[in-house]
C-alpha cells in the first residue's frame, strides 16, 4: 500500500483545449477516400427503432439517412453488405458478450426484432452477414468478401456508435479498408456516446463524414453493374 492518489483522483492541469491537445498529438490526419467502395450497413434491425422494444434507441434519424445512402449505393452499382446478430437459441454462440447483455438473446434466427427494417431491406443479390458479436469482421467472412469485391474504402452506417458501429470501422482499418463513417447514417441510445465517439473515430481510426458528401461521391463514381458477390 502507498499514500500516492490513483492517476484518474490526479488529472494533469493543462491550459490548453481538447481539439489542440488532439492537434499537438498528431490526430489530425486524414485518410484518402479509394476509388472502389462498399456501403456496410450494420444491424439496422426491428429491435433497435420499433418504439416499444427493449432495445429500442429512440430514434430513427439515422435509419433515414441509411435508407438514402443506400438508394445512391444501389444506383451506382457498388457492393452493399447488410450485418445482423443472429444466436442460437440457447445463446452459447454469443459467448460472454450475451452474458454482458443478455437482451441480446432476444434475436434469435427467426426472430421479428432480427428482422432487418423495410427501409433498408436487403435486394436479393446484396450480401448479408450474420454475426454474433460487436465487430461485423469478427468471425465472419466480411474481410474476404471484400476483397474478392476489390473493396478499398467501406462506407459505414448503422447502429450503435458506441458499439458495432465503432468496432466494425476501427476492423476495417486494421483490415486494410477505409473505413467513411456516416456520421447522420449511425445513431445510438444518446448523444453523448454518440458524440464521443465519432470524435475518437475520427482522431484514430476512421473518417467521420456527412450523409450529403457521401451521397454526392458516390453519385460521381462510374456507375458499375450490380455488384454480386
Amino acid at each position: 500500500m502507498t499514500d500516492t492518489a490513483p492517476f484518474d483522483q490526479q488529472p494533469p492541469e493543462r491550459s490548453e483545449d481538447l481539439q489542440q491537445s488532439y492537434r499537438r498529438g498528431g490526430f489530425d490526419t486524414s485518410l484518402a477516400w479509394g476509388s472502389s467502395p462498399a456501403l456496410v450497413l450494420i444491424d439496422l434491425i426491428r429491435a433497435y427503432f420499433e418504439p416499444g422494444a427493449e432495445l429500442y434507441m429512440g430514434s430513427r434519424h439515422c435509419l433515414d439517412a441509411a435508407a438514402r445512402i443506400l438508394q445512391q449505393a444501389r444506383a451506382s452499382g457498388i457492393p452493399v453488405v447488410h450485418t445482423r446478430v443472429v444466436y442460437d437459441d440457447d445463446g452459447l454462440d454469443g459467448g460472454l458478450f450475451v452474458k454482458k447483455l443478455p437482451l441480446l438473446r432476444q434475436l434469435t434466427a427467426g426472430a421479428h426484432l432480427g428482422q432487418t427494417m423495410p427501409e433498408v431491406a436487403p435486394l436479393p443479390h446484396e450480401v448479408v452477414v450474420t454475426k454474433q458479436y460487436a465487430s461485423a469482421f469478427f468471425g465472419t467472412s466480411l474481410a474476404a468478401t471484400l476483397t474478392a469485391l476489390r473493396v478499398d474504402t467501406v462506407v459505414i452506417g448503422g447502429v450503435s456508435t458506441s458499439g458495432c458501429v465503432r468496432a466494425s470501422a476501427l476492423d476495417a482499418l486494421q483490415h486494410g479498408f477505409v473505413p467513411l463513417v456516416v456520421r447522420d447514417a449511425v445513431g445510438d441510445r444518446h448523444p453523448a456516446p454518440h458524440e464521443a465517439n465519432l470524435f475518437d473515430l475520427q482522431a484514430k481510426y476512421a473518417e467521420v463524414v456527412s450523409e450529403h458528401d457521401v451521397v454526392d461521391w458516390l453519385a460521381q463514381l462510374p456507375t458499375r453493374a450490380p455488384a454480386r458477390a
